[in-house]
């Protein structure tokens, strides 16, 4: 049975912390789906601050009538065909070791913090992509490990990526996921939805929204962090707490908002909303655009909170989103078969290296 690896400093499934972890689960569910031996190597200690994680995992897995075993810092258990194992931080690396010899994985994929070690410590043992989740230090670092592709999640970020004889580059948008069949349908309201609003997603200009548009009501999804206090003055907005499920959020709402001051990757917000007949009026940075494409609003990066207003009381939602919904099902489609063109999913039938 060939077998795929991904190996990172974050955790691993199912507790999600952003883009990133949602479309390396999905894409390591995706090759067990197909008959492959999947196998995710993360740690339960944030890679940023070492904050420990194994307590909140160890519930969650009881809360789902998940089987594990803990044994010296060492969590593993099985989620949706794929075998997780949390280890500290400082056994990454061993981990990995032990990985490489013990199961002899055709593909390994890695990402984010300290991932170009992890990258050239796999490269003699198999063939090594690096996903690209953003153009920031921590999303490009892994070029600097020489994986053999770097797989870039939008064009945006492949054409910012720093090119290397050693590594191919290349774009796989992350994978998503067609909506459930739902039962009666969930009203949809005139309020606007944002999630994760903090500065760099545009929190400041929403307060400005909020001031502007008093007849205007939104509902805020925690993101990173909570930020409720800085919004519980304001009638017309509702705070969210982080929640898992956003099927109902994304189906109650007309509109999206993403006024990113940073360079996002390709928001996966903007897709899953879409996905929901919710179109997004995005800014125009990073691969917001590409994300959006033409089934929704991108205004100018310099736009005036009056200019967003104005695009929020005028989109037509009901026609808009029928087209933002043809937009994304596109982004359903398998990633696998584009690994295959690419060289790098070799057929569930070849034997394992």
């Amino acid at each position: 049975m060939p077998t795929v690896l991904f190996a990172w400093r974050r955790t691993p499934p199912p507790l999600l912390i952003g883009g990133a972890e949602v479309t390396q689960q999905l894409l390591a569910e995706e090759f067990a789906a197909a008959g492959w031996q999947a196998v995710y190597l993360g740690s339960h200690q944030a890679p940023w601050d070492q904050a420990e994680q194994l307590p909140r995992t160890s519930a969650f897995l009881d809360s789902q009538g998940t089987p594990y075993e803990e044994s010296h810092g060492v969590l593993r258990y099985r989620w949706n065909g794929v075998d997780c194992i949390a280890v500290p931080q400082n056994q990454i690396a061993s981990a990995l070791r032990s990985l490489l010899s013990q199961v002899r994985p055709d593909i390994v994929f890695t990402s984010q913090e300290g991932a170009a070690d992890l990258a050239e410590q796999a490269r003699p043992a198999a063939l090594v992509a690096g996903i690209l989740h953003s153009v920031s230090k921590t999303g490009l670092g892994v070029l600097a490990g020489h994986p053999h592709y770097g797989l870039a999640v939008s064009e945006f970020v492949r054409r910012r990526a720093p090119r290397t004889d050693r590594t191919r580059l290349a774009v796989l948008h992350p994978p998503f996921t067609l909506p459930q069949q739902q039962g009666p349908g969930v009203p949809r309201t005139g309020s606007v939805l944002m999630v994760n609003p903090i500065p760099a997603k545009g929190s400041d200009l929403l307060h400005q929204l909020i001031h502007v548009m008093p007849e205007q009501h939104f509902t805020l999804v925690e993101g990173w962090w909570n930020t409720a206090s800085q919004f519980a003055a304001h009638p017309n907005v509702t705070y969210v707490p982080r929640v898992y499920d956003m099927s109902p959020l994304y189906r109650g709402h007309r509109l999206l908002l993403v006024p990113s001051t940073v360079e996002d990757a390709f928001p996966r917000v903007i897709i899953e909303a879409a996905l929901h007949g919710t179109p997004s009026i995005g800014a125009d940075r990073g691969g917001i655009p590409e994300a959006i494409g033409t089934a929704g609003i991108v205004l100018p990066r310099a736009a005036e909170p009056q200019a967003w207003a104005d695009a929020i009381r005028s989109t037509d939602h009901q026609s808009l989103g029928e087209q933002a919904r043809q937009h994304a099902a596109r982004f359903t489609q398998p990633r696998l078969p584009t690994l295959e063109a690419l060289g790098i999913y070799p057929s569930a039938k070849a034997s394992s290296t």
